[in-house]
């Protein structure tokens, strides 16, 4: 790479940084002012603009980054699956491991999701739903799957993907007072997970109709 184009790539980085470290304070993305990222990362306010367009602009490019994170997670969390038989407490633990090693990104992605900016909130939205396909693609391939339809695995992978989200903002922020055990955010995550896949080992009984499709059609029929 040119030394040139090192340093802008440099100076970009130093923004988006600049941004998680004011965001780590508890401030929201979109209580943050071009100024004051341009100045805690060092540049001229003006400068800001040959690295991004405007604020929404660099709200984006944390979404795209922490979503290459978060899906990289997510190929270890396979991994774990196929090649070594993972149960969930191994696969939230590379989950939580992640979120431990990368905090800056996802205290973003815990507020964020559902915060003040329209085009980060759907960016999180949009990559929340290729995560889910992501993981209904993967439901499909593992053998105690193999009874489900196409649509009851996208559903079962969007509560699993659903559950994994609403509890970062409880991963990320301290209580206020202490919780029991079986309320501590990393092992009600687990509990859950569990809850989900034991529902849907009996969601569809081989040889029967799918509980899904039979609810769906009843629905319609009302």
């Amino acid at each position: 790479m040119q030394p040139r184009a090192e340093q802008k790539l440099q100076t970009r980085h130093a923004l988006m940084d600049a941004a998680r470290s004011l965001m780590a304070g508890g401030r929201g993305f979109c209580s943050l002012s071009l100024r004051e990222v341009a100045r805690s990362a060092g540049i001229v306010p003006t400068g800001f603009y040959r690295h991004f367009q405007d604020m929404d602009s660099l709200g984006l490019a944390l979404v795209a980054e922490v979503g290459e994170t978060f899906r990289g997670t997510i190929r270890k969390v396979r991994h774990n699956e196929f090649e070594l038989g993972g149960l969930i407490d191994a696969s939230v633990r590379i989950f939580l491991d992640a979120v431990d090693a990368n905090r800056p990104q996802f205290i973003f992605l815990a507020r964020e999701q559902f915060g003040g900016s329209l085009p980060v909130r759907q960016a999180i939205g949009a990559l929340r739903g290729r995560i889910m396909s992501d993981l209904a693609a993967d439901l499909a391939l593992m053998p105690k799957h193999q009874h489900h339809d196409s649509e009851e695995l996208e559903l079962l992978a969007d509560m699993i993907v659903k559950t994994v989200f609403a509890t970062l903002p409880e991963l990320i922020d301290t209580p206020t007072k202490p919780l029991p055990p079986h309320l501590q955010p990393a092992a009600k995550m687990i509990e859950q997970l569990r809850v989900i896949f034991i529902g849907a080992k009996y969601w569809h009984v081989p040889g029967t109709q799918p509980l899904a499709k039979h609810l769906r059609r009843t629905k319609v029929a009302q």
